[in-house]
C-alpha cells in the first residue's frame, strides 16, 4: 500500500513528521529559524504605523506572485530600499506572515498604499501555512525501510549555489593546528601529484596516528599549505586560510612494522595509513594536510545589521589571485565572533575616496575625497577573527582594503 500525503499545512507536517518516525524518513526543515525578540518588537511596531512610502523601492510592485527560485533577499529588494531591513518586511505582513522565514513559492503579495505609508498583504488572507496544494510537491511514501529528504518548499535567504562550497572548502586556522594536522606522506611509484582515483598515503601527527576503526566511513578534507591573512591597515595576521584541494577517504590504520637484520637487530618501522583521493578541486600534493569532513549543515541567514558603529576591511578576495571582486564574489573581512559578527550581519562596502591635488589653488594641498558606499555584503562564515562575506549589491569593483561600515 501506498501512503500520499499533501503537506500543506502545518498539520499535514505533523502528520508527516509522524511517518517520518514508523518509516524512517527525516524531513530536513531548513527554514524553521527562531524569532528573535528585536525582530518581533520592530515587526509589530511596523504593523501598526506600516512603512513609510519613502522607504519603498522605487517601482515596488502593486502584487507579485513569489516563484520557485526567489529568495527572500530579492523580495526584499522588491519592497524595500535597504532589504536588509528584514523585520519591517515581515512587519508589512505580521498577520498572516508567522515566521518570515517560512514564504512560499504560488503566494501573490499585494502592496496597499494609505495615508502615507504602505502595508503588504497576501491577496488569499490564509496566512503562509496554508498554501494552495498546486504550490507544493507531493511526497509519496512507500512501506519500506529507507532514508529521504524531504525538500523544504520555503525560500531561503540567499541562493544556496552562491555559498554552499564555501561553507566546506575555506577554513581558517592557527598555524599550530595546521601543522598538527594529518599529512599526505607519499603516493604510489613516486608520484608527486595526486588526482581522483589514486592511492596515498598518510601520517598523524603529534603521537595521534590515523586510526580506522571501521565503525563508520571516515572523509577528510584535503588542505594545502595555508596562507597568511593579515589585517590592511596594521599589518597583524589574522590567521591561516587553508586552500582546499579535495576530499580522501581512509581506507586502512596507521600501524607499526618489526623487521629483523641478518645480524639480529629489530628495528621498527612506521606503515603510513592508506587513504583513497574520491575528490579533487585541484592536484594534490605530498605534504598537503588533512582535516575530517564535518557534518553537513543547511543553514539560512537572516539580514540584519550589527549593534552599534562598526569600521572594518575587506582582507581579500577568495580564490582570486587579483585585488579585485565583483557580485556574488566571496571576500574575507578582518572581523569575526570575537567582534560580535555573526552569520547573517549585512555591511556596507564603502569605496575609498581618491587622493588628488587642488590645481586651481596655489598651495596645490592634497584633497581626500570622501568615501562613498559601493555595495553590500552579507556575512555567512565566522570564525574569532576572519569572516568569508557573499557581495550582494555592487556599483564598481571591491578591493582588498575597502572599508565596511554599518548599513544604517
Amino acid at each position: 500500500m501506498t501512503i500520499h500525503l499533501m503537506a500543506k499545512s502545518k498539520a499535514a507536517l505533523a502528520v508527516l513528521a509522524a511517518f517520518s518516525s514508523a518509516w524512517l524518513i527525516t524531513p530536513t526543515f531548513a527554514q524553521n529559524l527562531p524569532i528573535t525578540n528585536g525582530q518581533q518588537a520592530t515587526a509589530k511596531d511596523v504593523a501598526q504605523k506600516g512603512v513609510p512610502l519613502s522607504e519603498l523601492a522605487p517601482g515596488a510592485p502593486e502584487r507579485y506572485t513569489v516563484v520557485s527560485g526567489d529568495t527572500l533577499w530579492a523580495i526584499s529588494q522588491l519592497y524595500l530600499k535597504t532589504p536588509w531591513r528584514w523585520p519591517e518586511l515581515w512587519g508589512m505582513n505580521l498577520e498572516q506572515i508567522k515566521n518570515p522565514h517560512r514564504i512560499y513559492p504560488g503566494q501573490v503579495l499585494l502592496l496597499l498604499r494609505s495615508n502615507g505609508v504602505a502595508t503588504l498583504r497576501m491577496d488569499d488572507g490564509t496566512g503562509t501555512d496554508n498554501v494552495t496544494a498546486s504550490a507544493l510537491n507531493t511526497v509519496r511514501v512507500s512501506p519500506k525501510n529507507r532514508y529521504e529528504t524531504l525538500a523544504d518548499n520555503a525560500l531561503p535567504t540567499l541562493k544556496s549555489s552562491a555559498i554552499e562550497p564555501f561553507l566546506a572548502e575555506p577554513i581558517i586556522v592557527d598555524a599550530a593546528e595546521f601543522a598538527a594536522a594529518p599529512r599526505i606522506v607519499s603516493a604510489q611509484e613516486g608520484r608527486v601529484l595526486l588526482t581522483r582515483g589514486d592511492r596515498a598515503y598518510a601520517r598523524g601527527q603529534a603521537g595521534e596516528p590515523l586510526v580506522d576503526d571501521q565503525s563508520k566511513e571516515k572523509i577528510y578534507r584535503v588542505f594545502r599549505t595555508a596562507k597568511p591573512l593579515k589585517d590592511p591597515f596594521t599589518g597583524l595576521v589574522l590567521g591561516y586560510e587553508a586552500v582546499y584541494a579535495g576530499k580522501a577517504r581512509l581506507m586502512g590504520s596507521e600501524t607499526t612494522s618489526e623487521e629483523t637484520d641478518a645480524d639480529g637487530k629489530v628495528s621498527t618501522a612506521i606503515v603510513p595509513a592508506r587513504i583513497d583521493i574520491i575528490l579533487a578541486k585541484e592536484e594534490i600534493r605530498v605534504g598537503d594536510r588533512l582535516l575530517p569532513e564535518p557534518p553537513r549543515q543547511i543553514k539560512t541567514y537572516t539580514p540584519h545589521a550589527p549593534q552599534g558603529a562598526f569600521n572594518g576591511l575587506i582582507v581579500s578576495v577568495y580564490g582570486s589571485a587579483v585585488e579585485n571582486a565583483a557580485q556574488n564574489r566571496v571576500v574575507v573581512i578582518n572581523k569575526g565572533t570575537l567582534d560580535g559578527v555573526d552569520s547573517g550581519t549585512v555591511l556596507a562596502i564603502l569605496k575609498n575616496g581618491a587622493r588628488i591635488i587642488d590645481k586651481e589653488d596655489v598651495t596645490r594641498p592634497l584633497l581626500k575625497l570622501p568615501d562613498e558606499r559601493n555595495g553590500l555584503l552579507m556575512v555567512f562564515r565566522t570564525f574569532d577573527r576572519l569572516s568569508y562575506a557573499l557581495i550582494l549589491d555592487i556599483t564598481d569593483g571591491v578591493r582588498v582594503g575597502d572599508r565596511l561600515a554599518s548599513p544604517k
